[in-house]
């Protein structure tokens, strides 16, 4: 079963409504606020702030990495043709989001690198009109 990724666009009021809703929830329990990031699902204020984080780059890179499954970060760079510097920067980024996972493989003695492995199959953009 293919796992998709919600990515939901809320306006600003309706954004700042569900903040106060949790904020009024959790006042005086003593408990954390809970990141926006729900299970299999990011929210954005807008389409721009959703297109910034799935550039085609980025996306070509979550190809790479659920198709070809390469071994270490610099095996996807090699594979995607990009600089190593720059794909471990967009990893950082979207492994903040949870798209990605870097784990390591063991391979004996010495370095393990960090494999990328893609977290959804699919990704859905919900628009709220």
């Amino acid at each position: 079963m293919a796992k998709t990724l919600t990515i939901r666009i809320k306006p600003i009021p309706d954004a700042l409504e569900n903040f106060r809703a949790t904020f009024r929830a959790l006042e005086g329990t003593g408990r954390k606020v809970p990141r926006t990031r729900r299970g299999d699902e990011v929210f954005f204020s807008s389409i721009e702030a959703a297109r910034k984080l799935l550039t085609p780059t980025r996306l070509a890179l979550l190809r790479a990495i659920r198709v070809k499954r390469p071994s270490s970060i610099y095996a996807l760079a090699h594979l995607v043709r990009r600089d190593l510097k720059n794909v471990q920067q967009d990893l950082r980024l979207l492994e903040g989001y949870g798209l990605v996972r870097l784990g390591s493989r063991r391979r004996g003695k010495g370095r393990n690198p960090r494999a990328p492995e893609a977290m959804f199959d699919e990704i859905a953009v919900k628009i709220a009109i």
